[in-house]
This record gives structure tokens, sequence and C-alpha cells, in this order.
């Protein structure tokens, strides 16, 4: 990805007399950074450390308080799995910009929305559940599904064209259909039991959406170090602990 041209233009940019009077640019679609032990982005870094660690704090959670026998609890180990992965993954990326660490962290991510895709109408719809008998039919079947597309995505990245765009869109429409279904069940729920947590999955989505927002800022780093897009990452740390409630 060229990395040594970048840093060069990050040294030129702090070298300038006197330093930073110009308006900071972008290379390549990117903010220069000031590194911190090595690492390029040293707040993505710590604020997906802070999501990882919020993930296996759920995943402890899961396996001590939710019966062995319950159905669903499998779906839930395996979101934490996903998202302890994808949070591993954008910390190697954000240390160091590399092909491979980008690619990993962008199919990571894609994993975790894409899982996040598969199991809402699973939670939503009950599809676990053996009645009726269409229910483990449907659920076979948006089984495959979902790594058909996932296969697919990553195919098309990889063999065809690494499109940024086309990635985007992609993990934007999975997002957008599970937080309406989510949404909506919240709705439903809270309309049937009046009860306070019932609003939570929809708190939850509303939280991602406006952190989400974040990212639409796109300012340059602050101290060189602080971002949008790390702001993006602390912004999901707080509706992670929360949902695993």
């Amino acid at each position: 990805m060229g990395i040594p041209s970048f840093h060069i233009v990050t040294d030129r940019r702090l070298s300038r007399d006197p330093p930073m009077l110009q308006p900071v640019l972008q290379f390549h679609g990117k903010w220069p950074f000031q590194r911190f032990l090595g690492m390029q982005e040293p707040f993505s870094v710590l604020f997906s450390f802070l999501n990882l660690l919020a993930h296996r704090d759920g995943l402890l959670k899961v396996r001590d308080r939710i019966p062995i026998d319950y159905p669903l609890r499998k779906y839930y180990i395996y979101f934490s799995y996903v998202g302890i992965a994808s949070w591993i993954f954008s910390m190697m990326f954000h240390t160091r910009d590399f092909d491979l660490t980008e690619k990993l962290d962008y199919f990571a991510a894609g994993a975790s929305v894409l899982y996040g895709l598969y199991y809402t109408p699973i939670r939503v719809f009950r599809l676990e559940q053996s009645r009726p008998p269409l229910k483990p039919t449907l659920l076979r079947l948006w089984t495959i599904l979902c790594v058909s597309l996932y296969i697919m995505h990553v195919s098309y990245l990889t063999l065809w064209h690494w499109d940024y765009v086309y990635n985007m869109a992609a993990n934007v429409a999975a997002g957008v259909v599970q937080n309406i279904l989510w949404s909506g069940f919240s709705y439903r729920t809270y309309q049937k039991l009046k009860k306070p947590w019932a609003a939570w999955p929809g708190m939850i989505v509303a939280w991602i959406i406006l952190a989400m927002s974040l990212e639409l800022l796109d300012f340059p780093p602050l101290g060189s170090m602080l971002d949008a897009h790390s702001l993006w990452h602390l912004g999901t740390v707080v509706p992670t602990i929360w949902w695993y409630k």
C-alpha cells in the first residue's frame, strides 16, 4: 500500500516551518498519523482492544449464566467468538497497515456484520425451534445462504476486485436489515410486556447508528492520533457491554 511513501509525507508535514501551518491533507484517502509505541493508529488499537474485552466478558457471562441446554446459547457463543476475532484483526490492522492486515480486518469485520444478520432472524423468529417442522428447514436454508454470501463476498474482493465502495455498501446493507429487524422486535416486545428491558435492543441499535455517524465527520486526527474512525470504535464499546446484559 505504499507505506514508505505514506510516512515520507507524514515526515515532511511535521518538518514544515512552522509545523502544520498548512491544512492537513489525506494520502490515498488516509489521514497521516503520528506513531505511538510502533502503532500507526494508537487510539483505534486501544478502542478495538476495549471492544475485544467487552466480547470476552460477554462470552464468560454467556457460559456462566445460560444453561447448556438452552437452544440459543451456541449462537451467543459464536457471536462472541466472531466479535473477538474481528477486534483482534482490527487491532492488527490499526497497528500496522499492510495489505494482509487490511484484508484480514475487512474480512473479519464483514464476518461480524454478516453473522449479526444471520443470527438476528434466528432470534427474532425463533428459527432454532423444532416446531413447526418448517423452522428447521428454514434454518438450514438460511445458514447455507449466509455462508454462501460470505464466500462470494470474500471471493469477489480477493479474486476479482478489491472494491472499497462495494465492501462498504455490502456491510451497510447487512447492518440496516438487522437493525430494522431488531427495532421492530424491540417495539413489539415492549408493547406486549411493557418492561424497560424489552426496549433495549432498539435503544442499542439507535446508539450504534449514532456511533456510526461519527465516521461522517472524517476530521484530521487530533494530536495526529485521535480521528473519527477511532471514535466510532469507542462508540461501540458500551452497546456491546449492554447487549450481553
